[in-house]
């Protein structure tokens, strides 16, 4: 993953109100979640949603179908695993022990 893909990526998670749609939509699995009920379960208003799910679309985080007049929205889970590795694999290079576990300092 490039830089600046990880980088706008990141920037579309670091909104409060994404980050609980991409949570939302993560634990919705591989079946997704109708705008519609995502709206209920988030109590945004439409406009709202529709706004951060464009984000979220854009950087390629999720993905929408169409069954019928209902819009699906569906994680992105290669994306999410590229990002996740990303983020181990270049920024936790030297403080990650043998087999790829993150060592973590310790705090005092």
């Amino acid at each position: 993953m490039k830089l600046d893909d990880a980088a706008a990526r990141l920037e579309a998670l670091g909104n409060p109100t994404r980050l609980r749609i991409y949570r939302t939509l993560v634990r919705a699995g591989a079946d997704g979640m109708a705008v519609g009920k995502l709206q209920d379960r988030l109590d945004v208003a439409a406009s709202t949603l529709s706004h951060h799910l464009k984000s979220l679309v854009g950087v390629g985080l999720v993905t929408q179908t169409r069954e019928g007049t209902t819009l699906i929205c569906h994680t992105n889970y290669e994306i999410m695993r590229g990002l996740l590795e990303y983020m181990v694999e270049e920024c936790c290079a030297e403080s990650c022990a043998p087999g790829g576990a993150v060592r973590l300092p310790r705090v005092a």
